[in-house]
Parts: C-alpha cells; structure tokens; sequence
C-alpha cells in the first residue's frame, strides 16, 4: 500500500499544484526552523555572514547549469523522445545523466582551485580570517551542484510522469539534512558543520527520487555520447536560458558583495528576510509553474493549442488571487513575523527589527516573483528559451543599478527594495511578450 501511495500519479493541474503546495509548506516550515536554529545560535553576525556567502558561488553553479539549464530544459526534450520510443529516451536520459556527472565534476573541481580568487571578489568587505572561513565552506558545498545535478534529471522524469508525491518530499530531506547539521554537526566540527549538513541534505534530495524513477519504467545505460543528438539540442536550448539564469544569481552575488561592505550581519539580515518573502513565493508561484510545466509541455507537443492557452489563463490567474492577499498581509504583519520566527538566542530586538525593515521592502515584489517562474516556464514549453533570457537580463542590470544606487541611500535596506522593483520589471515585460507570442500563434 506505501508503494502505491508513495508512486501516485496525478491527475490534474490542482492536485498536483496542491501536493507540490503541502510539500512546499512542510519544507518552508522546515526551513523556519532551520532558520530560527542558525538565529539563535549564531545571531546576525559575522558567522553568518560567512555561512551565507559561502552558498553564493555553488548555488551561481546549482543556478545556471541545473535549475537554469538542466531542469528546464530536460521534460521538452524528454518527451519528444519519449513520443518516439521508451528505449530512445532512456538511452537519451542516461547519456545526459553520465555527460553531466562529468561536466559537474570538472567545474566543480576547477572552481576550488580558483575558490580563494572568487571569494575575494563575492566578499570584498571580509576580513582575512573570515574570508579563510568562507573559502573552506565555499570547497565543501561545491559538492552539492554535482549531488543536484543528478537529482534534477530524476525530477525530471518524475514531472513527466505526475509522480509528484515523490518529487515533493526531496526538498524536505534537504532541509532536514541541513538541520541534522545545525544540531550535531556544528558542535562537532564547527562553522564547517553547517557544509556538511548542505551536503547531507543533496545526497538525501538525490538518493530519495531514484526508487520512485525506476518506477515510472527508468532503466539505466552506461553510455557516453558527447556527439549525440539529444546532448545538442539540450545544449541548444540551455545556453540562453543559462545566460538568464546567471543574471539572477549575479545579482545575488552583487548584492552579497554590496552588503559584506555594510555592518556586520548585513548578509544574514538580508537572506533572512528574502527567506521568508519566498514562502508565498515557493508555496504558490513555484509549485503552480512546476505542477502546470508539464501539461503545458505536453499541450503544445501534440498541438493543443486551446488546451494551453486554457490551463495558461488558468493557473496565471489562480497564482495573483493567492500572492497578493499573501504579500499585503505578510507586510502589515511583518514585526510580529519576523519575531515569532527569528527572535530566539543570539538574535535580538535590534536584529528583529531591521529584517522586518527589509522584509516590507521585499513585499512589493512577491506577486513578481511569485509569477516569473510560471511565465518562464510557458516560454519554455514551447522551447523559446530567448525571450525569458533577454528580459532576465535586462531585469539583472536593472537590479544591479538600483542596488548601488539605493543602498547607498537606503543602507542595507535598498538590496531588498531594489529586488522588489527589478522583479516587478522582469514579471511586465514577460507578460508582454508573452501576449504578443499568443497573437502570433492565434491561440
């Protein structure tokens, strides 16, 4: 009977939408409590800071090459093989699987050479030791993008096949495995502990989603074709897509940069807070684009032109009838939020208040946020990954200028703001363009 329940398929866009929403759910109530732990336990400070800059360069790597380019690009491809024959396509998923177990391990390898070099460059405003501490942590995580980048393709054939249930419970072993760390790992071996429990968290993301894949009828070949048609066309469609993936995670980067020059705990503050506006974000606008991608991919591989402008209209609409009510409360109720949360141990009034502070200037932009990823992803099921790429980058140079601009009159408080305003841009002109295509194609 567990088997069965645990390699259900889905039958609609809601009930998928609403397991991907409860697993959302559990896992940003997970990453509440993992949050409170890092709070409490080492306050908004130094360490932190060095915690949370550690991530910035493998999450650039996790960013543009798996969840900018594998993860979005992979169910398109998928299915137009899958359509041709199961061999074909998982002779053609487990090439891809072997080509970027080793592309991973290149540019992972290469970047903890260079690793000292980067770190001054993310955190210019860190002092000696504290960049020494964050590069130890930066070439511990680098193991992550390679751990996430084969977990993805496993979602990926879990999305194809609406077994969501399965895909939804990863992301809360990784959360636990990073609490794991928090509890037993830091009193063990320090700062680094925090690393490891990143570490434990992907291999328990990865592990989790191979037995619900071989399921669904995944059989394993140890090829290796650089050559083949499949890994061209992935290629084809993810340069531009990564292009637009590395303008968000370049802003992340920047604003890291920006904010390691400011007071000490100025880069915990400020992912605190953007933690926290990601819960409408991830509960709504991520698992409404993740459940509906699929359908929307199939839709528009069979011709169904009606049938995708339809489920379009549908979830675009039932994601602003929840964000907004969501953003509008989370800003009137941001002091109690933040407090309730966050004010434990080490973590005080005076760092409670200044992340409310930067939580009501991420506000304005949920709704934003919230919706680009499903926009993107219609682009992308119909395989345009140029225009979301365009627009993306364009929003990072608007992101970019308003961060220095406004934090150097706002202080901290402008990296949030500056958020908000990008994402708002970013969300208009993909609605746009977006109209437009629907005209061309007379949907």
């Amino acid at each position: 009977m567990f088997n069965r329940f645990f390699n259900s398929q889905t039958k609609t866009i809601t009930s998928a939408a609403f397991i991907l929403g409860i697993s959302a759910l559990t896992s940003r109530i997970l990453g509440l409590i993992r949050d409170r732990l890092l709070a409490g336990n080492f306050g908004a400070g130094e360490e932190l800071d060095i915690y949370f800059a550690a991530f910035r360069i493998p999450d650039f790597v996790y960013g543009i090459l798996i969840m900018g380019g594998i993860t979005a690009v992979f169910l398109p491809v998928f299915a137009e093989y899958f359509k041709k024959g199961e061999k074909e396509a998982w002779e053609f998923t487990s090439n891809l699987l072997n080509f970027f177990l080793v592309l991973l391990i290149i540019i992972c390898g290469i970047l903890a050479i260079f690793t000292p070099l980067i770190i001054n460059l993310v955190v210019p405003g860190f002092s000696s030791a504290s960049k020494e501490m964050a590069i130890t942590l930066t070439r511990i995580m680098f193991l992550s993008p390679i751990l996430f980048g084969m977990s993805s393709i496993f979602s990926g054939i879990l999305h194809y096949f609406n077994r969501f249930l399965a895909y939804s419970l990863a992301p809360i072993l990784y959360n636990l495995g990073i609490i794991f760390g928090i509890l037993f790992l830091v009193p063990i071996f320090g700062l680094s502990g925090l690393a490891y429990g990143v570490i434990l968290g992907a291999v328990l993301h990865w592990l989790f989603q191979i037995p619900a894949a071989l399921n669904s009828g995944f059989k394993y070949f140890p090829i290796l074709r650089f050559k083949d048609s499949g890994i061209g066309k992935v290629f084809k469609l993810m340069i531009p897509r990564i292009i637009g993936a590395a303008a968000y995670h370049l802003n992340l980067i920047v604003i890291t940069a920006i904010a390691s020059t400011l007071t000490a705990g100025s880069i915990a503050v400020f992912n605190f807070a953007n933690n926290l506006q990601y819960i409408p974000v991830g509960l709504v606008g991520t698992s409404f684009a993740l459940a509906v991608f699929p359908v929307l991919s199939r839709n528009w591989a069979n011709g169904e032109k009606k049938e995708f402008a339809k489920n379009f209209s549908l979830t675009f609409r039932r994601i602003l009838f929840l964000t907004i009510p969501f953003s509008i409360l989370m800003f009137v109720f941001r002091n109690e939020i933040v407090q309730l949360i966050l004010k434990t141990g080490q973590f005080g009034i005076p760092d409670v208040k200044l992340t409310a502070e930067a939580l009501g200037f991420f506000t304005p932009g949920i709704f934003a946020l919230s919706a680009i990823p499903f926009l993107a992803r219609v682009f992308y099921s119909f395989q345009d990954t140029k225009t979301p790429v365009i627009i993306g980058v364009s929003s990072m140079i608007i992101n970019i200028i308003l961060a220095f601009i406004l934090s150097n009159r706002l202080g901290l408080l402008g990296l949030p703001l500056a958020v908000s305003l990008a994402a708002i841009f970013q969300f208009s002109l993909l609605l746009i363009f977006l109209q437009k295509k629907f005209k061309i194609l007379e949907i």
